[in-house]
């Protein structure tokens, strides 16, 4: 059975279950209404049309969505499950149209209804504006009128009956159900449990963040200016240009196609590296302001006034190798590298009697390339617990381990995790601050040592050349568009993203399934 739920809002804790659909064959779907309110101006059709006291309506699904030997198909079906579980109703068994779709085709396109509908049926689904307008003018689908309601959420029933009947079978011919049933379906309820339960956030210490944040930042604005002779909006690339390569004439800017200086945190950087204390002081204020509007503001907004917790929403089908993505808000970028940053994550907090415990996999993506390259030396190492890095800084520089010092290891560090993002000589340069030639040097050491890594790197490209996709140790695809495009920058940015997917595909597979 197909089922869809329509709610008067995206966020699964604050929205309220507005009406539910269902189909069972094609062509054919219901609509039923439960919390339709009627307001001036709008239609509601026949007077005779009436809608089920909630209670009853939910009384007689329950059984039906908790049946063990009915299965219920959605598209994106974790929503529907929180909508149902803030009912009481625990829906199982299920299977999912989108994550079908994204375990058979990840990288090749979207894989929301609209977009498939299209794909693979040919029907291009009533738009949600047609039933609830846009702007300023959208109304919540409460105030939907019911007959105009009921055509817009049976379709949505129907096509994802139809999706499901085409794209199940595929899996199998793809060879891709048991990473579609042992990885993604069985995450659905868990994610469920872990979005509802969310996670507490002290109001208090953001609002203290965020004061100390504004309390920095115009600090900060005013030795800007003191530095710049004159008052100007930080915040415009355009007016901070002017000051830095006009005004104060200083070297190594770079006009856009627009003609307006670049005023990136790259451009920055290298200049404040150069001593000038201007460009550093921005930096500091940038990132002062992200702090407070990202985090410190937006979190405390994001608190639901009903339980005092934040409620993240996380995507299973977004990212190109498998991994989830948090949104709304983000929980996953949080910042740890400077002391303002690791500030707010003190922000959250267990209620009194529990404990927040973190845990993490130790070097993961570095032991699957271990694993997958077959190297020797690095499996020997992770099994007897030696530091990586000071093994790979003794391997490529020829330090003794006993003598390592700390900036040799952290350029042998750049190296592992480069090399996995298939970093180039370049990019290794500019990481280490470094000419290219001598980062060339250490990636042909890392090579010429590990020389299995370069063997593996070469055999996905050329798989990834062969077949359009490269696939994890549990058997996911990742399609690269790009990889035999014409452009070869283009072509070079697909090949170092076969390198890399099958990796943090494996890792992300890997907590999965834990």
């Amino acid at each position: 059975m197909a089922v869809d739920t329509e709610t008067t809002s995206l966020d699964p804790m604050r929205a309220e279950l507005v009406g539910i659909s269902l189909s069972v064959k094609g062509g054919e779907a219901c609509y039923i209404p439960l919390r339709h309110c009627k307001s001036d101006g709008l239609d509601f059709g026949t007077d005779t049309l009436r809608q089920l006291p909630v209670k009853d309506a939910l009384a007689a699904l329950k059984p039906i969505l908790e049946d063990p030997a009915i299965l219920k198909v959605g598209q994106n079906i974790k929503y529907d499950m929180a909508i149902f579980a803030n009912e009481g109703i625990r829906v199982h068994p299920i299977d999912d149209t989108m994550l079908i779709s994204y375990v058979r085709d990840c990288g090749l396109h979207g894989h929301g209804m609209d977009e498939l509908s299209e794909l693979h049926l040919g029907i291009t689904p009533t738009p949600f504006k047609d039933v609830a307008g846009t702007g300023k003018k959208q109304i919540t689908f409460d105030l939907v009128p019911i007959e105009k309601a009921a055509h817009y959420a049976a379709e949505d029933a129907d096509i994802t009956g139809r999706l499901y009947r085409l794209l199940k079978p595929r899996l199998a011919e793809a060879g891709l159900l048991s990473v579609y049933e042992r990885l993604e379906r069985p995450l659905v309820p868990v994610l469920v449990d872990m979005e509802r339960a969310g996670i507490k956030v002290d109001r208090a210490e953001l609002s203290r963040l965020s004061a100390e944040f504004a309390e920095g930042m115009a600090r900060l604005e005013t030795e800007i200016h003191e530095l710049a002779g004159e008052s100007f909006n930080i915040a415009s690339p355009a007016q901070l240009g002017h000051i830095l390569f006009d005004k104060m004439d200083l070297k190594g800017g770079k006009k856009g196609k627009t003609g307006a200086w670049s005023t990136s945190a790259d451009v920055l950087d290298k200049l404040a590296a150069e001593g000038h204390a201007l460009p550093e002081k921005v930096l500091s204020w940038r990132q002062l302001s992200k702090l407070k509007s990202t985090y410190s503001d937006a979190l405390g907004k994001a608190i639901n006034e009903k339980t005092g917790r934040v409620h993240t929403s996380f995507s299973m089908a977004i990212t190109s190798t498998g991994r989830l993505s948090s949104t709304d808000p983000n929980l996953q970028n949080i910042p740890i590298r400077t002391p303002e940053g690791r500030r707010i994550r003190r922000a959250f907090v267990a209620d009194t009697g529990n404990l927040l415990i973190a845990a993490d996999y130790s070097q993961i993506e570095l032991r699957i390339l271990a694993h997958m390259a077959d190297i020797d030396a690095l499996k020997d190492a992770f099994a007897k617990g030696v530091d990586i890095h000071a093994l790979t800084a003794s391997q490529v520089f020829g330090v003794p381990m006993e003598n390592m010092d700390s900036a040799t290891r952290r350029r042998a560090k750049a190296i592992n995790f480069g090399i996995i993002y298939g970093i180039s000589a370049f990019g290794l340069a500019r990481q280490l601050d470094i000419g290219r030639d001598e980062a060339k040097a250490y990636i042909d050491a890392y090579f010429e040592r590990f020389p299995g890594i370069r063997t593996y790197m070469e055999r996905t490209k050329e798989q990834a050349h062969e077949t359009g996709h490269v696939t994890t140790l549990f058997g996911r695809r990742s399609h690269v568009s790009d990889i035999n495009a014409k452009n070869p920058n283009l072509r070079a940015f697909a090949e170092r993203a076969a390198i890399n997917a099958p990796i943090q595909g494996t890792a992300a597979d890997i907590i999965k399934r834990a």
